[in-house]
């Protein structure tokens, strides 16, 4: 059993919009995603959006380059992180990572 893998890149992405058209993108959302907190966390938890055998493998969502995100919208990347964790949660085959490094930026409240 191997993982499907999804990469989620916010290279660039400075705002709540630029994440969920990311997230769409790289999830190959519907049209029709309401691009809000409560739509990703549904979309994420709904099996039939997910690549063809990953309901079976399980599914592993790695999202890369956050870290300019988080630095411009520390709120919006801390809700960003609670729908990813609770989705994880409440959906077993599902996993959500963040990758670490590919950036020089030192986050607001990293040790200096």
């Amino acid at each position: 059993m191997t993982e499907r893998v999804v990469t989620v890149d916010l290279a660039g992405v400075t705002d709540k919009a630029g994440l969920m058209d990311r997230c769409a993108r790289a999830l190959g959302l519907p049209e029709w995603f309401g691009r809000n907190w409560d739509a990703l966390a549904d979309s994420l938890g709904d099996h039939t959006l997910w690549p063809e055998g990953a309901v079976q493998d399980g599914l592993l969502v790695v999202v890369r380059h956050w870290q300019e995100y988080a630095a411009a919208r520390p709120e919006e990347w801390r809700t960003a992180r609670e729908v990813f964790a609770l989705a994880a949660d409440h959906t077993p085959a599902l996993s959500v990572t963040l990758a670490l490094g590919g950036t020089s930026q030192r986050l607001p409240d990293q040790p200096g």
